[in-house]
């Protein structure tokens, strides 16, 4: 399961209504791909369509998908949101990361 901070949620249905989609049906597809300074690196997209293997939650009222794979990667992360004068944008604090690099965009386990 993937949980949704309450920043996050406000940002994530901010940015999915600007992209023309809908909060209340569409999805935000989190990912793992390799690559990053850490070996594998995060990505966040919005989608409308699911795969038969996807794996969806609901949290904090946003619809969350993630391909079988990046799943093991992901269980238990939140994702968060920082926009201060530091503002990185949407942070993933994953507790299987055992090492994590300077920008917190990828990770290794």
């Amino acid at each position: 399961m993937i949980q949704v901070s309450e920043t996050a949620k406000q940002k994530v249905i901010s940015l999915m209504t600007e992209e023309g989609f809908d909060a209340s049906k569409d999805f935000v597809r989190v990912g793992v791909k390799s690559g990053g300074c850490s070996g594998l690196s995060y990505e966040l997209n919005f989608d409308n369509k699911k795969d038969e293997a996807d794996k969806v939650f609901e949290d904090n009222n946003v619809r969350i998908i993630v391909d079988k794979k990046s799943f093991l990667y992901l269980v238990g992360t939140v994702l968060e949101y920082s926009g201060g004068l530091n503002g990185k944008g949407f942070v993933f604090n994953n507790p299987n990361a055992q090492r994590t690099c300077g920008c917190g965009e990828s990770f290794s386990l």
